[in-house]
């Protein structure tokens, strides 16, 4: 009697030691946080995880970085999906049945509430909505930026059939510029009256290299700062205003040229602009006033080309993105390839092409207000309709 006595006594620790197992695995908690590397809010969510896990130790956060690994983002893709929502931005976190979009002082209070409810009420994974979801014929994944599986095919079509012909139009409005016609005729000018058109062709090359190097510079910080910071909707809400007053203000310089203002250099800026330029006596000194002189066109060139980012940094993925500035900004200095050619090889001369560029001055601000206004309202049309 003893002996099973000492059985039973032996098999009631076993199922209690069991059960109470059963019960902490059951208060597990999962949270999954979606990041950015680089990401500002997303450094602060994951400083107060670290500072909150000592005292929860039944939370189990998985941390998937988006902006470098295309697995995590097709998983981001697809959770956004799962839960029925959209992806705002990042950091993106989820716990239970919740989405929590950022990260402040009072979003830090919510999700330690959550964690606390999780605890004592149990809750399930969210990854669980993925396994749940699995085998239903409904798990085609997809990029961030592209159209989710419960959108209408034709949305994804329609980014498609905006992103890059958008772009094209855009550099090609900035390619005509007569901004920057001018200040490579100034530079040529200069180069020409000092040296021999060799001399020329390799200045004008590397003063064009210059500004793609520094505008391509510029287009991928500014779209990894909107990618960070989770404004995609509201940047691109707010360039596709611009881009229709920005339309017509070069409508504006068809109609009455010079009156209140020009979409141009400032008259201000100008004398100091020349003086930087015809200062040029070499190739390599070429190649550097171009990084200065890019700043001095910024007001008359950056306008289509926020647009474009604005654009981009709502629809594409990081490397398609990369790759369209690449394309934009090659579009951009062609003109400046073409006319540093053709005065180096003689077939015009530089004041053959100011002569062309002042009598097309008013026709060029025509195509790029009617390119850039039909972009915009393009734009803002898609986001009303939901197709970015």
């Amino acid at each position: 009697m003893r002996k099973i006595f000492l059985l039973l006594v032996l098999m009631s620790f076993v199922l209690a030691a069991g059960a109470m197992a059963a019960e902490n695995e059951s208060k597990s908690v999962d949270m999954v946080v979606f990041y950015g590397e680089g990401c500002p809010h997303c450094s602060q969510l994951k400083s107060f995880l670290d500072d909150v896990s000592d005292d929860y130790p039944e939370l189990n956060v998985i941390e998937k970085e988006v902006y470098f690994d295309n697995k995590n983002r097709e998983l981001f893709s697809l959770m956004v999906y799962r839960f029925d929502t959209e992806i705002q931005g990042v950091p993106t976190t989820f716990i239970d049945d919740k989405v929590i979009v950022g990260f402040s002082k009072a979003i830090g209070e919510s999700i330690e509430q959550e964690i606390q409810r999780c605890i004592d009420a149990g809750c399930e994974s969210p990854l669980e909505k993925i396994k749940q979801g699995a085998g239903s014929g409904n798990d085609t994944v997809h990029i961030v930026g592209e159209s989710s599986p419960s959108e209408d095919p034709g949305k994804a079509a329609a980014v498609k059939r905006l992103t890059l012909p958008a772009v094209l139009s855009a550099a090609a409005v900035d390619a005509i510029n007569p901004c920057a016609f001018a200040v490579l005729i100034i530079l040529l000018t200069t180069v020409l009256g000092a040296g021999r058109k060799s001399k020329a062709l390799y200045s004008g090359l590397a003063f064009t290299a210059s500004i793609y190097i520094s505008y391509l510079l510029m287009g991928i910080g500014l779209y990894s700062a909107v990618q960070a910071a989770g404004i995609t909707h509201w940047f691109y809400a707010v360039v596709g205003i611009l881009a229709i007053i920005i339309g017509l203000f070069n409508l504006k310089d068809y109609l009455w040229y010079g009156k209140w203002f020009k979409m141009e250099v400032p008259e201000s800026w100008r004398p100091k602009m020349k003086m930087l330029i015809k200062g040029v006596t070499s190739v390599p000194g070429a190649f550097l006033i171009g990084f200065v002189v890019s700043l001095f066109l910024l007001p008359c060139t950056s306008g289509p080309y926020i647009v474009i980012l604005g654009l981009l940094a709502k629809s594409s993925t990081r490397e398609y993105a990369f790759l369209l500035l690449l394309l934009y900004n090659f579009i951009f200095i062609l003109p400046m390839l073409i006319i540093t050619l053709a005065v180096a090889f003689g077939f015009t001369t530089v004041q053959e092409a100011e002569e062309w560029r002042q009598k097309k001055l008013k026709v060029l601000h025509l195509i790029a207000g009617a390119i850039i206004l039909l972009l915009g309202i393009g734009m803002l049309t898609a986001l009303y309709f939901g197709w970015l």
